[in-house]
């Protein structure tokens, strides 16, 4: 890194899949440390930017489709070859959800449908090695995180898994020293669940008045406390990110 790109605020591509799930409050975290997020908008056909290797980070967001879904998708099989590059250069890499899944499936590991969806908010488990991670630590404190999935994955070769769930064995992970997948959404809001319930009524299941009802009703007690967490846990994620280009200088 030379002087110039040492003073150049740190860009991190931010690799969107539908217009719904963005960036949420790791917006603000990532603002406050004078990182610039780039989306790259996949579901309007943004190219994927050949200069990504200049990225002092790569996020991968969620989505309603399978990481299987490539004859759909094209941009799946792009978005692996990206990360399997990123996870040889060792570019800190973080995925949320269909993100998760993406570093996962790029690592080699199986991504599958789940014993049964998991939508809502219900609390995850941290591993001894979460609660020894500074990423992952703040999540100790949590009642209950935000999910909305249906599919799953095998826990990549040489990852480390941070968290669980009754229903769901591999909730985060730390792949290497500097990519961390998380099955679970952090970055959510009461706004951006409201939005989802709209969008996506058909994972509510039978009753999804009744679903909807339950999980505005959690949500007016875990947001806040999630909203603290996840800005913790983005704080370390950009620690991370800031000595991986200190090591680069």
């Amino acid at each position: 890194m030379d002087a110039q790109s040492a003073t150049t605020p740190a860009r991190v591509y931010v690799f969107q899949h539908v217009a719904c799930e963005d960036l949420g409050t790791f917006a603000e975290v990532l603002a406050a440390r004078g990182f610039v997020a780039e989306y790259v908008r996949l579901f309007v056909n943004d190219r994927i930017p050949d200069d990504w290797t200049d990225a002092a980070a790569l996020i991968f967001l969620g989505g309603p489709m399978s990481v299987n879904d490539e004859s759909s998708y094209p941009y799946l099989a792009k978005e692996k070859a990206v990360i399997r590059a990123a996870l040889a250069r060792q570019t800190p890499t973080f995925g949320v959800c269909l993100g998760a899944q993406l570093i996962a499936a790029a690592a080699g590991s199986r991504v599958f449908p789940g014993v049964r969806p998991e939508v809502g908010w219900a609390p995850v488990s941290l591993t001894m090695e979460g609660r020894q991670d500074k990423f992952s630590s703040p999540l100790a404190e949590l009642e209950a995180v935000f999910h909305w999935h249906g599919d799953t994955f095998d826990l990549p070769r040489g990852a480390v898994r941070l968290a669980f769930s009754a229903l769901t064995m591999n909730q985060a992970f730390r792949l290497g020293q500097t990519s961390y997948g998380l099955q679970f959404h952090l970055e959510v809001d009461a706004a951006t669940i409201e939005a989802w319930m709209q969008a996506y009524p058909n994972d509510l299941g039978s009753d999804a008045e009744s679903a909807k009802r339950r999980i505005s009703a959690d949500t007016d007690i875990h947001a806040t406390q999630l909203r603290a967490a996840a800005a913790r846990a983005m704080h370390r994620f950009l620690d991370v990110v800031e000595r991986a280009r200190e090591s680069c200088s």
